[in-house]
């Protein structure tokens, strides 16, 4: 009987509550099924932890204020990822920029200098495996990143990681060899 007496006092608080928690969050979130989410995950929360605080003399400002925070975290994560897709398409950016000044550069004697190919061959040798391997892949053999992902059973946000890593590390070890870079790496790779 206590089971069924737990699921109306449940019912209850939900329906009650729920459309004023939804507004709430919304108003933060600007999506209305996310917000439903972290209302029914504030109410949850609430739920299990319910009979370690007794002590709450509000319930509703309780979960309002669980709810609160499931907002601030849920809206810090996608500023997060906001400005990792920020900083990938500066790359996106920087990359078609680098093809641009590699093409009007473009001075065959120059591509099959050794000293080149000794710094692109060192840089992809310090690269850890597996941001090797997906370079490799997204470069050359021109794989999107959802197939890399498939491949190497990652997330695409783990691909797009990698490539952004892999991007700065080249940047930096070959700062001075920007303009060769892309045809030496198509030469190195298809010898």
């Amino acid at each position: 009987m206590e089971k069924q007496t737990d699921i109306q006092l449940f019912n209850q608080l939900y329906a009650k509550n729920r459309q004023r928690y939804i507004r709430f969050a919304s108003s933060y979130v600007h999506e209305e099924a996310v917000a439903e989410d972290l209302v029914m995950e504030s109410l949850m929360y609430y739920w299990e932890k319910r009979d370690s605080l007794i002590h709450i003399d509000n319930v509703p400002m309780y979960i309002l204020t669980v709810l609160k925070h499931k907002c601030l975290n849920h809206l810090q994560r996608q500023r997060t990822w906001d400005d990792l897709s920020e900083s990938m398409l500066s790359d996106t950016q920087w990359d078609i920029q680098m093809r641009i000044s590699s093409l009007e550069a473009c001075d065959p004697q120059r591509l099959f200098s050794d000293e080149v190919q000794q710094l692109l061959e060192k840089a992809l040798e310090s690269m850890p495996e597996k941001s090797r391997q997906i370079f490799i892949m997204s470069r050359y053999e021109e794989k999107t990143y959802k197939e890399i992902a498939t491949i190497m059973n990652l997330s695409v946000k783990s691909v797009e990681f990698h490539m952004s890593k892999t991007l700065g590390v080249l940047r930096k070890a070959l700062k001075d060899y920007l303009p060769l870079l892309i045809p030496v790496f198509d030469f190195f790779y298809n010898r």
